[in-house]
């Protein structure tokens, strides 16, 4: 049986790389730091400390034209008498203002207009007649035209049959007054409010609600004006609702508006938009960080292998 032989015979290298097909290292190169530079702005971004407590925002309000609309008073009648107070006041009104009554140019009350353009108010009343007025305010309190003038009699004592041309403040009827409105206290600031008792028997209580589900109950031995303070947690429009009563049982009452400014839940929001970020920036930077190091990895594994081959051709053509 023939066998034939086959020999073997090895091919010299050309010494020349074949072309190699690799990833475009330029393009990641690019999107690397692109993302990288997007990653450190936003790093930046949320970690930069919150606004401090000392620090001071400015805004500025160009002032427009005051309210030409009037409010009106369409709950009480001309010549109405009362045996009984405080009495509702309500009416219609430009939405979004305030409203201020007045009882013979007394400070009543103040509400705040609601957008369906109506008003509701509990006022006290002066014994005898009481001429009341409801005045419009805009934002920049300017004020607009008074409404036209209702006279309420209150018949705590035998029914008057006109006027009471002087009012006496150190007689029997106890009185409350303060500032008309409260505007411009921002969310854990102090409003302070300025009690003035006028009138009735020592000793007095007052009792104040400020309209955020909590009260206050003030003792005082005099008639001195004094300060109450609040710290409201969110903003809004709130209704402080104040009850005076004397050692004679008398009793005086009067409501009053407080305007917090700023955004509600501003500081909780912040403090979770911030515990948010630092979470994301946890699983960002470190996904970020091992994508660079693979490909920087597998670009120099391919500088490597082009210098190994180019180190065997060059081997193969010395032979």
């Amino acid at each position: 049986m023939l066998m034939s032989k086959t020999k073997l015979i090895q091919r010299n290298h050309s010494g020349k790389l074949r072309p190699h097909e690799h990833t475009s290292y330029i393009s990641l190169g690019i999107v690397l730091l692109f993302v990288g530079i997007s990653l450190t702005a936003y790093t930046t971004y949320a970690t930069s400390p919150p606004p401090q407590a000392e620090s001071i925002s400015l805004t500025g309000t160009m002032p427009g034209k005051a309210p030409t609309v009037a409010a009106t008073i369409t709950s009480l009648s001309e010549q109405q008498r009362s045996s009984s107070s405080p009495i509702s006041v309500q009416g219609t009104c430009p939405a979004n203002t305030l409203i201020e009554i007045f009882k013979n140019d007394i400070f009543a009350g103040s509400t705040v207009c609601g957008e369906d353009g109506k008003y509701s108010l509990d006022v006290d009343l002066l014994v005898g007649n009481n001429i009341l007025i409801a005045r419009v305010y805009d934002a920049l309190n300017q004020a607009g035209p008074d409404s036209k003038s209702v006279t309420v009699y209150y018949d705590a004592l035998p029914a008057q049959a006109g006027a009471i041309t002087a009012l006496d403040f150190g007689g029997a009827q106890l009185l409350l007054n303060t500032d008309a409105v409260y505007r411009g206290v921002f969310p854990n600031q102090a409003l302070n409010m300025p009690i003035d008792i006028m009138g009735g028997t020592l000793p007095y209580a007052i009792n104040i609600q400020w309209g955020d589900s909590s009260n206050k109950v003030i003792p005082r031995n005099d008639n001195v004006s004094f300060i109450a303070s609040h710290t409201y947690t969110k903003a809004g429009n709130y209704q402080i609702s104040l009850q005076a009563s004397d050692a004679a049982g008398n009793i005086a009452f009067m409501t009053v508006a407080a305007i917090v400014n700023g955004q509600s839940g501003v500081a909780g929001a912040a403090t979770a938009a911030s515990t948010a970020a630092t979470n994301k920036l946890l699983l960002l930077w470190p996904l970020y960080v091992s994508s660079a190091a693979v490909v920087i990895s597998f670009y120099l594994g391919e500088r490597r292998e082009k210098r190994v081959l180019k180190v065997q051709s060059q081997f193969v053509v010395a032979r």
